[in-house]
């Protein structure tokens, strides 16, 4: 059964770092296509960077050059280092595969304020 967890959000001041983990349980992240999405309130669910099966990378336009996804084979998990945060990026993130193949996880929540 495929099972995505997602965990490292928090509350962080503008200018501020953290680093998302998604695990994954019933697949090898390494063997699809996968990405991150965010979801502001009262705003649809976007997806903000993708990583595909043999690596290669693309994050949207309002996180190039601040967000990096990546992934640990080893750990089975997809990360999303995010640094100069700003509050517009004030959003609960989730990770699935680029075409949303399985159900989504809790989410975890990142919030950017003073």
């Amino acid at each position: 059964q495929v099972q995505l967890v997602e965990s490292g959000g928090g509350l962080v001041q503008p200018g501020g770092s953290l680093r998302l983990s998604c695990a994954a349980a019933g697949f090898a992240i390494s063997s699809r296509n996968m990405a991150w999405y965010r979801q502001a309130p009262g705003k649809q669910r976007e997806l903000v960077a993708l990583i595909t099966a043999s690596g290669l990378t693309n994050h949207v336009d309002s996180v190039k050059g601040r967000f990096t996804i990546s992934r640990d084979a080893t750990k089975n998990t997809l990360n999303l280092q995010m640094t100069s945060l700003k509050p517009e990026d004030t959003a609960a993130y989730y990770c699935n595969t680029p075409t949303r193949s399985f159900d989504w996880g809790q989410g975890t929540q990142v919030t950017v304020s003073l």
